[in-house]
């Protein structure tokens, strides 16, 4: 048996793993990085990274035919689906070398390639070492969950784990979900060339704000996607071609199955009762400094800490962790400031409380303000003007903000930024940018705010007329 003592453990190869072992160690720190299956975990193997380029072909697949418009005969594409997996692949090994345990290696951590289970508190085995460390961190990430719906047993069900294998497309691909993944792969799907079902129990796009939501539906519909609200799968049987999801609304014949009702986190097989780690379903039970109540040795990060479920929120924990690890300096995790996005299209943003939120929270107080894409002259000119942007304000400042429309992921940025550094309205309206973007409807959007004051307002009225009198 190996022993190794080591500064810190950090048990996951994923996102929030992998931050926290480079900074560590490049600040100084001895670090142990132990991964049992490949680096980058989900977000680069099965997850961000590959959904991400399969939209993108299937993108400029939808775009071939829609040129209409800007005086370009529409074409039907040759659709190559293999050749659009050789794509995701690519996309894939090109990322690869940034999360390997060659480049971690070269840094300076000792890297593991097996699965780390807890021993004692201050110890975990992987394989045939041992490494005792003054802290842990565990960043395993989550799984696709799988509901006890009957029937599944007798059919292959494909979650994002598997469904990026497929070298052939499906002939009609049923998805049970209508969250952001499902409705994601819905798009992408049905754009190289799949019939798709989606089959959601109750609200599709349940989590974001209804009415930008609702946009990006009724253009997923026009598109000719079949998505089904309010109806529940009850129980799956197998057939000669393929499968039949029953519902109480219908019966619904597809040839494949994809799974995408939510995810649960990862924490199988790492005795963490050995570990003195208390944990529930949702995750390791943390203080604010994401730290175990039960172990203080402990520290989980991303999807482990039992809160937001993104990439980007496990690189962002890896920051807060390395305070107090590396530097003994106090640390809090929050979330008001976390960004999401889903990548379909028009994509869909938010950042901050949502109308509905702002409202419950702060009651009248809350101003919403709202700007059409349509009414911006970047959209104009691409021929892209569905969606909108609104966001709330409460006492000079925003606390949400919801895009949808084109690049939507890229304009939440702006608010992210507001929203973190408790920006007032005017940081937004004094910033200039450059004509024509499609960043101006945030800036739009933020001197909607100021309208009323100053066009609209007695007062300004009556200041002006009277400089203007007397102004030499």
């Amino acid at each position: 048996m190996n022993e190794i003592k080591t500064d810190i453990c950090v048990i996951g190869g994923g996102s929030g793993g992998l931050s926290l072992a480079s900074g560590a160690v490049q600040m100084g720190a001895k670090v142990v990085l132990i991964e049992g299956g490949k680096m980058g975990g989900d977000c680069l193997n099965t997850g961000c990274v590959p959904s991400k380029a399969m939209i993108a072909a299937a993108k400029q697949a939808y775009m071939m035919g829609q040129g209409g418009p800007l005086g370009i005969a529409a074409v039907a594409p040759k659709i190559d689906f293999a050749a659009v997996k050789d794509h995701v692949r690519k996309t894939i090994a090109t990322i690869e070398p940034n999360d390997s345990v060659e480049r971690f290696e070269a840094l300076g951590c000792i890297v593991l390639q097996d699965y780390a289970r807890f021993i004692s508190p201050t110890q975990v085995q992987a394989g045939a070492t041992v490494v005792t460390a003054r802290r842990f961190v565990i960043a395993t990430g989550s799984s696709p969950f799988v509901p006890p719906i009957p029937g599944l047993d007798e059919v292959e069900v494909l979650t994002n784990e598997n469904i990026f294998d497929l070298r052939a497309a499906p002939e009609h691909l049923i998805i049970i979900g209508g969250g952001p993944i499902g409705l994601e792969m819905a798009q992408a799907h049905h754009r190289l060339g799949v019939r798709v079902t989606v089959v959601e129990a109750a609200t599709a796009f349940g989590r974001d704000d209804p009415e930008l939501a609702q946009i990006v539906l009724d253009k997923m519909r026009g598109e000719g996607i079949e998505i089904l609200e309010e109806t529940a799968a009850e129980r799956v049987s197998k057939t000669d071609t393929g499968l039949i999801v029953h519902t109480a609304k219908g019966d619904i014949a597809g040839s494949h199955l994809l799974m995408a009702v939510g995810r649960k986190v990862q924490l199988d097989g790492l005795d963490l009762e050995k570990g003195g780690v208390e944990y529930d379903r949702r995750g390791i039970k943390v203080s604010a400094g994401l730290r175990s109540v039960t172990n203080k040795r402990v520290y989980a990060a991303g999807d482990a800490a039992g809160g937001l479920q993104f990439t980007h929120v496990a690189g962002y924990h890896a920051g807060v962790i390395i305070r107090p690890m590396l530097f003994g300096l106090p640390a809090k995790a929050r979330d008001t400031h976390i960004p999401h996005v889903t990548y379909t299209d028009p994509e869909l943003a938010h950042v901050g409380l949502t109308e509905a939120e702002a409202r419950k929270e702060f009651g009248g107080n809350v101003q919403v303000l709202r700007w059409q894409f349509d009414e911006n002259d970047r959209a104009i000119a691409m021929g892209s003007t569905t969606g909108m942007i609104k966001v709330m304000v409460v006492r000079g400042r925003p606390v949400g903000a919801s895009i949808t429309g084109p690049q939507a992921g890229e304009l939440i940025g702006l608010w992210a930024m507001a929203i973190a550094n408790r920006l007032k309205m005017t940081a937004i309206a004094n910033t200039v940018l450059p004509y024509p973007t499609l960043s101006e409807v945030s800036k739009r959007a933020a001197g909607a705010y100021f309208t009323p004051k100053l066009f609209e307002s007695g007062t300004v009225k009556r200041v002006v007329g009277l400089v203007q009198r007397y102004l030499p």
